[in-house]
């Protein structure tokens, strides 16, 4: 059965930091997703409408809430970016086609106890999810999915950009963690200024610093595809990760 295809409606569009968009759509009727999900946006090329290719953003919101939010960075002559700078604005509407992914959280990682009582240990370890730039899309509508569902167990969120210039939603993922406890979020620039006083390089480096046994954590990478890819070999050759605990995510 092939997947549905829907048109949805910009309700907002915003610049969030250098390069980076922000833009939300209105939830089509009987679309339904799960956090962590992406879709598959039909764009046509600005000189010619009828030339149309897709590109895949994260679904960056939970799927209780009433709308679809995505972030952008957006690169130079790229089609998906001269649409949304160009053309995309309120009122616009787009075709998707979706959802589609599997890089979503465990389903019974809420648990506390099985129908016995007995802990499921491994579904309900803590969580440790590693993003770069707008790879921290998916993290966002799966943090707020797991607080929903009650999901009591510790969440850290290692966010890495280049810069002061290129942060973004901090305000807003500072404040869930200041609303949940079990919530942390860490910062870390690979070219922050001086004055910069948090964490300082490279997701690789910085990670064992926020996670001293990281055989006790779930792990959930995305971001740019070289590093996913570097970050799971370290998870399961030097940090001692088992497969079925590291999940990955190329995002460009």
């Amino acid at each position: 059965m092939p997947t549905p295809t829907y048109t949805a409606l910009c309700t907002a569009k915003k610049t969030l930091a250098r390069d980076i968009v922000e833009f939300r759509l209105q939830k089509p009727a009987g679309f339904t997703f799960k956090a962590g999900q992406f879709v598959l946006f039909s764009l046509p090329l600005i000189e010619n409408p009828a030339d149309i290719q897709t590109r895949a953003f994260s679904i960056a919101s939970a799927p209780y809430e009433d709308d679809l939010l995505f972030v952008a960075k957006l690169l130079k002559g790229g089609r998906a970016s001269r649409f949304i700078e160009e053309r995309l604005e309120p009122g616009v509407a787009v075709s998707m086609q979706g959802p589609f992914g599997l890089f979503t959280l465990r389903q019974s990682f809420v648990s506390a106890q099985d129908d016995k009582g007995a802990h499921d240990d491994i579904a309900r370890r803590d969580i440790l999810m590693v993003a770069t730039s707008t790879g921290v899309a998916p993290f966002r509508g799966q943090i707020l999915e797991a607080i929903h569902a009650g999901f009591t167990g510790n969440i850290d969120l290692l966010f890495t950009v280049r810069s002061e210039a290129d942060i973004f939603w901090k305000e807003e993922l500072e404040s869930i963690a200041a609303r949940h406890p079990n919530v942390k979020l860490h910062i870390s620039l690979t070219d922050g200024s001086d004055a910069w006083t948090g964490h300082r390089g490279r997701v690789q480096t910085v990670l064992p610093q926020i996670a001293k046994d990281l055989t006790q954590r779930q792990l959930y990478v995305c971001g740019n595809p070289a590093m996913v890819k570097e970050l799971r070999t370290l998870a399961l050759t030097e940090w001692g990760m088992a497969k079925e605990d590291v999940h990955g995510e190329g995002y460009i």
